[in-house]
């Protein structure tokens, strides 16, 4: 499929600026997320270094060509340099950087050895997060691929659905999502999916699947998402094998409101901390606060956990591009779990949900979203 191209193009320009504006005369960017947002460069080994007057990234020689044809495609400001062992691209950084005097680094990606290594030579000092903030507005080719990611997922879960009460353990269930979303054009999973079931396996937000066959009576949590060139899809539906109890139905309704609630909640301009409120508040004054195990969101991108992160203790705002998933659960031993998760878009006047499988059936008796 032909997306939108991304516009790598004035990327390292803006974050020249950004640096220059605090100070640094240089940056050194070695987290790899980064480095491919910035240049387009998909390889596992490299570093980006910018200058006032050039942008050289240092790999090795295992990407000399692909670096070069990635790049060429992005249309980034920036030129490949390959060095064949660790000392030749060590020294390499150190040519690009001649005469710098203030280089931020990214203190978050490095180990302490290898900022100590690095530091011995060129003077860097932490630049905090502002690269991986600078990746939270999601431009149109971005959002392209991130809406196909989710298209994938929603083929493969309403493929596999009906499938749960034939008999199926939780490992085959994954594996036939993670085979037909590739079928409908992912390159993969965002992550190894998640099919919790039963009294002890859904109560586990993030369970791994294992080989229990899933039975009558279970509640079923599934958490997924498909990768698309490099961004990723989240989602989840809850469902019970069988005719749910009074206890299930009333849970899931409780739940349904209060994610629907979450996703009125956001908009650009609203404080993450309360898109949590909106569901957390309600689970607190319904009596289930504890069954409530984690955040209600974090952004979605290059990384399937990335800012912002909508949390209880979240100092930070929703911007118009951000991606965001808003996930509410509900987990008790005993009783399983139900969770009910969707990804959107940020926008000035509210959201725009782009995860599309339905919350009601085969799920327990429940509304469709807005």
């Amino acid at each position: 499929m032909a997306f939108p191209p991304i516009a790598h193009p004035g990327r390292i320009e803006a974050l020249r600026a950004r640096a220059a504006d605090a100070g640094f005369d240089g940056v050194l960017v070695t987290d790899l997320t980064n480095v491919r947002w910035l240049t387009g460069f998909t390889g596992s080994a490299g570093a980006l270094l910018i200058a006032p007057d050039a942008a050289t990234l240092v790999t090795d020689g295992r990407y000399r060509d692909r670096a070069a044809d990635e790049i060429g495609a992005s249309g980034a400001a920036a030129v490949v340099s390959v060095g064949f062992t660790q000392p030749e691209q060590h020294q390499l950084l150190l040519d690009a950087a001649g005469g710098l005097a203030h280089i931020g680094a990214e203190a978050a990606s490095l180990t302490h050895r290898r900022w100590t290594t690095l530091a011995a030579d060129l003077p860097i000092a932490d630049i905090g997060t502002s690269i991986s903030e600078g990746r939270r507005v999601k431009d149109a080719g971005e959002i392209a691929r991130i809406e196909f990611a989710c298209r994938c997922a929603d083929a493969a879960l309403a493929e596999v659905a009906p499938m749960l009460g034939d008999g199926l353990t939780e490992a085959d269930v994954r594996n036939e999502l993670e085979y037909r979303m590739r079928r409908h054009g992912a390159d993969g999973p965002s992550y190894d999916t998640i099919v919790a079931t039963g009294p002890d396996h859904a109560a586990r937000p993030h369970h791994e699947a294992t080989g229990r066959t899933i039975v009558e009576g279970d509640t079923v949590i599934i958490d997924v998402g498909a990768l698309v060139d490099g961004y990723h899809s989240d989602m989840t539906r809850s469902w019970v094998i069988g005719e749910p109890t009074d206890q299930h139905t009333e849970l899931y309704d409780l739940l349904l409101d209060v994610q629907q609630a979450g996703l009125g909640a956001v908009a650009a301009g609203v404080a993450a901390r309360e898109v949590d409120s909106a569901c957390r508040e309600p689970l607190i004054e319904a009596g289930y606060g504890d069954w409530f195990l984690h955040g209600t969101g974090h952004g979605v991108g290059l990384q399937i956990h990335e800012d912002p992160f909508e949390s209880r203790v979240s100092t930070q705002t929703l911007v118009a591009g951000d991606v965001v998933t808003v996930e509410p659960g509900l987990y008790r031993v005993g009783f399983g779990g139900f969770r009910i998760e969707d990804l959107v878009e940020v926008t000035d006047g509210g959201c725009r949900v782009l995860t599309r499988f339905p919350k009601d059936t085969p799920c327990p008796p429940s509304r469709p979203t807005t």
